[in-house]
């Protein structure tokens, strides 16, 4: 199974009714799960209590935004701490790095 990550929590008033009342409770602080395997994303969103609805599809980011308890919850469930600049970060350099692999490979070959 694929890696899930949390980034560390972050103060955000939502404008959303529903998200802003569960702000409110928090201090409206919020974090960011997310994963390239979305399998993965979605089987400990489910175990930690959240719902599919919450998902933000987001291009490129794919997550759901988490509360500081369901935070506590994801990575007492084996959920990675990890700054989300940092990740962003090394998906470019893995995803240039798959780039010049295809350009180098000749025609026929297939690259992981």
């Amino acid at each position: 199974p694929g890696i899930v990550y949390v980034d560390q929590p972050f103060r955000c008033e939502s404008r959303d009714p529903q998200a802003a009342r569960a702000g409110r409770r928090h201090g409206h602080r919020w974090c960011h799960m997310w994963s390239e395997d979305l399998d993965a994303l979605h089987d400990m969103a489910a175990r930690i209590g959240m719902k599919r609805a919450w998902f933000q599809d987001k291009p490129g980011f794919p997550h759901y935004d988490l509360v500081p308890t369901r935070r506590a919850a994801a990575v007492a469930l084996g959920a990675v701490e990890k700054p989300l600049m940092d990740w962003l970060r090394e998906r470019q350099v893995r995803r240039r790095h798959a780039a010049m692999l295809r350009a180098e490979t000749p025609l026929g070959l297939e690259v992981p």
